[in-house]
């Protein structure tokens, strides 16, 4: 078994705490929607999900540093290392939203700020003084819009514990609105050098990889990020003076995520379907998986802080396709761990022979 357990933990993906993000906000939004035991079932699932995730990066961190921190610094596969962050934190808001465990969130909201802090000037340290780099078309990817995504899951952990913290309303909701405005200046940072690699530069259907959803579901949490503190602005002053602007800003980045909505299923199409790529299990897909239930979430909330209750028609019929998604992930998961599971017992047992 612990032989096992280091097999899994040496070639962990990174990026794989993004199976928590992606479960914890189709539960949230399936909880909002009124599908309250689907909403709970995830939130148990979430919770053997997060717990083994982290055994498996504690035994990577302490039996396999050396490759653990190279990937960290790789321009490919470091950004996925802030799938930590946001995982935290939407595990956080799950538990928050579902089950009121105020408590535990308050801790783990804590674990996502220094997990941020360390990720976060780790990587982008170790990127900008390496020596070799690579061009623009091997070195970024949409992964790399989860360093958005971790910074705004902050925002919205921090923003929903504001009405259970005793003290210091102002200066929990000035970090979470700071935090808010950091996210957007990252994402659009970001999305300009994806979007010149989209329409400047050659991209091959292989290339396209699952994380490029990431481009829709990073304003999709930008949006919750901002619909959470107008939601919450009667908690402090100077957010309630800065709602107009946060209005326009927010639905600016929703209307920026539904642009990408078809354009992300048509290029899926022009990938496995056009080019006939194969449509096998790699966690990668949890990074579609997230954006759709996220853009599902945001939706709903963004109904509510601008009190336009027509926009709920959108998550009630995207609740479906993002079920659908998960489910799909899901079970293109069970069947992959299965067989290796059965892999590594024959090999096992030939190795004893």
């Amino acid at each position: 078994m612990i032989s096992f357990l280091k097999q899994k933990a040496v070639h962990l993906f990174p990026g794989y705490f993004a199976l928590v993000m992606a479960t914890g906000a189709l539960s949230i939004g399936t909880y909002l929607l009124g599908m309250d035991l689907i909403a709970k079932i995830l939130l148990y699932f979430n919770v053997a999900a997060y717990i083994s995730l982290w055994v498996l990066t504690l035994t990577r961190l302490f039996c396999y540093f050396p490759r653990m921190a190279a990937d960290l610094m790789s321009h490919t596969v470091g950004p996925g290392f802030f799938t930590l962050v946001a995982g935290t934190s939407m595990f956080g808001c799950q538990l928050i939203i579902i089950t009121d465990l105020y408590m535990v969130a308050m801790y783990l909201w804590g674990l996502a700020i220094l997990l941020w802090l360390v990720i976060m000037y780790t990587f982008f340290s170790a990127v900008t003084i390496r020596k070799d780099k690579p061009a623009l078309a091997e070195g970024i990817n949409g992964a790399w819009l989860i360093v958005a995504v971790a910074t705004h899951s902050i925002s919205i952990l921090g923003t929903l514990l504001v009405s259970h913290v005793e003290r210091g309303h102002d200066v929990v909701l000035f970090f979470t609105l700071c935090m808010y405005f950091l996210g957007c200046m990252l994402y659009l940072n970001i999305i300009t050098l994806i979007f010149y690699r989209f329409t400047f530069l050659k991209l091959d259907h292989s290339a396209l990889t699952p994380p490029y959803w990431i481009n829709m579901g990073a304003v999709a949490i930008t949006t919750l990020a901002g619909s959470s503190l107008i939601l919450n602005a009667k908690y402090w002053p100077l957010l309630v003076e800065i709602t107009p602007f946060l209005k326009g800003f927010t639905l600016f980045f929703w209307i920026m995520g539904t642009w990408w909505i078809p354009l992300m299923f048509i290029l899926m199409i022009w990938r496995h379907l056009y080019h006939r790529y194969p449509l096998s299990y790699d966690p990668q897909f949890w990074g579609m998986a997230f954006p759709l239930a996220m853009y599902t979430t945001s939706t709903y909330q963004l109904s509510k802080a601008l009190g336009v209750p027509f926009l709920t028609v959108i998550p009630k019929f995207m609740v479906y396709i993002a079920l659908a998604a998960w489910i799909f992930v899901f079970l293109g998961m069970i069947h992959h761990l299965f067989f290796h599971r059965i892999h590594y017992s024959k090999s096992v047992e030939e190795r004893s022979l």
